[in-house]
């Protein structure tokens, strides 16, 4: 089995002169490193970078712009909390397997924890048991997680359980973390609520949701379309059918709606990942709009 850290990487580097691992670099500094006033030292501006962090007096002798490093208050560990459940054995958006998307979001992140010198670990489950990794730093051990990730996805015959997840961290996670929810689109209820309120005391919280691919197409294909829990297969002649995509659509707009309403009253950052080529874009933005706010 290819490396699963090899794919994620080329990913990240898919621009040329390697722009999205920089900008997802200085966007992740932004947001996990804590600021102390302690001077470490100046380097290039980078994209991703935050404009208060310019050193504009040694930027004007230098002709070029640069910004002030200082020395972190602290690490960190990043929890990343993945659904494994049967929900994330379905088609992503761009109608690939979601738990490919929902690997690239945990390895991207992975990634970037291990390359700032931050902790990671790894809860992941569904309505069948919780599973949880030790606190590692190697790209070994972050490959280790990938793959259970991958594994638990690919065999899970347990419905997915989002609150049983949220559930175990708020009972057995006593130290503050930043904790990275990889999860589908499934409506948030009462008790998601309840949760994210407790688990919002005491860590940071980032919501990632993986787009599910669409019921019904508004154009027919002649492939068999079927739920992942109930089997039931979508029939062919509704395909292409638009009142039924109107209603679909406006369903599921409902349902984001009520989440994001939720997330942003929380000040919990919040993206939706729908492929594989546009993920790493979009995390990107989701961590300038953090950073952004927290500083």
């Amino acid at each position: 089995m290819a490396s699963l850290i090899t794919r994620v990487r080329a990913k990240l580097f898919i621009h040329s002169s390697q722009k999205s691992m920089h900008a997802l670099d200085g966007a992740y500094a932004s947001l996990m490193r804590g600021r102390s006033h302690d001077f470490e030292d100046l380097r290039a501006y980078e994209y991703g970078d935050q404009v208060r962090d310019i050193d504009w007096r040694a930027t004007a002798k230098q002709g070029t712009p640069l910004v002030k490093r200082h020395r972190a208050l602290r690490m960190h560990t990043v929890m990343f909390v993945v659904d494994t459940g049967r929900g994330m054995t379905a088609l992503a958006h761009d109608e690939r397997p979601k738990k490919e998307l929902a690997i690239l979001a945990t390895g991207a992140l992975g990634i970037l924890s291990l390359r700032h010198g931050d902790d990671f670990t790894v809860v992941h489950g569904d309505a069948s048991g919780i599973r949880r990794m030790a606190p590692a730093r190697s790209e070994g051990a972050l490959e280790h997680a990938l793959r259970r990730i991958d594994h638990a996805i690919g065999t899970s015959a347990a419905p997915s359980d989002r609150e049983g997840l949220l559930s175990y961290v708020a009972r057995t996670v006593s130290r503050r973390m930043i904790l990275v929810v990889v999860t589908d689109e499934a409506p948030v209820t009462d008790e998601t609520e309840r949760l994210l309120r407790r688990l919002r005391v005491q860590h940071d919280v980032l919501w990632i949701a993986l787009r599910d691919a669409d019921p019904v197409l508004d154009h027919t294909t002649g492939r068999v379309r079927a739920d992942v829990y109930s089997r039931w297969q979508v029939p062919d002649f509704v395909q292409g059918d638009e009142a039924i995509v109107r209603e679909l659509t406006a369903l599921a707009a409902a349902d984001a709606a009520r989440r994001d309403e939720l997330l942003d009253r929380l000040e919990i950052s919040r993206v939706d990942l729908s492929t594989q080529d546009d993920a790493v874009t979009d995390l990107l933005r989701m961590l300038n709009r953090r950073a952004n706010v927290r500083f």
